[in-house]
């Protein structure tokens, strides 16, 4: 099973930029679809972006769309979350996640297998 781990999370003001990392162990990134979910508080865990093993195809929530852009580094084995256009509606705990060796395109939680720590990040008025 892969290993998972976030970084890149911090203090931003709304309308700022931020680019989540995603370092992979234990498996190559190109086998694996991968995604980011994130989680406020006292609200369930929200699948916001999915891109499949082969990296030729990604889908969007609707809520980041236009704004979040998901990507990948096989030289480095990591996934990277690019955040522009902050708003303080997107502070949450943001998860990497990685499903089965040649899973199916990625959609929502059930299609995941593996899960980093978590990274927060916080979006200020």
């Amino acid at each position: 099973q892969v290993r998972l781990a976030e970084s890149g999370g911090g203090l931003v003001q709304a309308g700022d930029s931020l680019r989540l990392s995603c370092a992979v162990s234990g498996g190559t990134i190109s086998i694996y679809p991968m995604g980011w979910f994130r989680q406020s508080s006292g609200k369930e865990r929200e699948f916001i972006v999915g891109i499949t093993w082969s990296g030729g195809r990604s889908s969007y929530a609707e809520s980041v769309k236009g704004r979040f852009t998901i990507s990948r580094s096989g030289a480095k084995n990591t996934v990277y979350l690019q955040m522009n256009s902050l708003k303080p509606e997107d502070t949450a705990v943001y998860y990497c996640a990685a499903g089965p060796v040649f899973g199916g395109t990625p959609s929502s939680i059930k299609d995941f297998t593996s899960w980093g720590q978590g990274t927060q990040v916080t979006v200020s008025s």
